[in-house]
């Protein structure tokens, strides 16, 4: 059965369960929840007797741990990293999230055995560098080391991947250990 018309307007029952359903289903951090919720009111309007609080309530949820921004930073840093993507990407899209200056960086300790990591998972994903199916020409490379550029890692790691031969990852540098 779909409703006709449009929803109607919420009140603090509606807003709170708005959120909870959020939260239920969604990994968030608490600026996006609240950028969510403050779009839902406008959208849908306010019908509550005392004015409505969306940051309160965020808050709210907050002390009580159903959002928690050190965790979803951890979390999204990681499944970036999984991705291949550098550090400079990854706190692009923390901050992107609203998550503070501190759990940012808690969250994306530099850690060059990492970053060599997510490296390697970039060129096999692209299939650049060693992953690649022939060598590259001049202007492929360059497209390449714009494609490591923009995911965050930086000119020395990306040049390195991408001027490595078909079939041969480049050695990792000395300082990993």
């Amino acid at each position: 059965m779909t409703r006709k018309g449009p929803a109607p307007p919420l009140d603090e029952d509606g807003l709170r369960d708005l959120a909870l359903r959020y939260v239920g289903r969604f990994a968030t951090s608490r600026a996006r929840l609240l950028a969510y919720l403050e779009r839902k009111l406008r959208e849908r309007g306010w019908a509550g007797e005392t004015p409505a609080a969306p940051d309160a309530l965020v808050a709210r949820l907050g002390e009580l741990r159903y959002v928690d921004d050190s965790a979803y930073a951890v979390m999204k840093s990681g499944a970036l990293a999984r991705r291949g993507f550098g550090a400079r990407r990854v706190d692009q899209a923390l901050r992107q999230a609203g998550i503070e200056e501190e759990d940012r960086r808690a969250a994306t300790r530099p850690d060059d055995a990492a970053a060599w990591d997510a490296a390697d998972r970039f060129a096999r994903r692209k299939r650049l560098g060693p992953y690649a199916a022939a060598p590259l020409d001049a202007a492929q490379r360059e497209k390449a080391v714009a494609a490591f550029l923009r995911a965050g890692h930086d000119f020395g790691t990306a040049r390195r991947w991408v001027d490595a031969p078909p079939g041969t990852p480049p050695e990792r540098p000395e300082n990993d250990g």
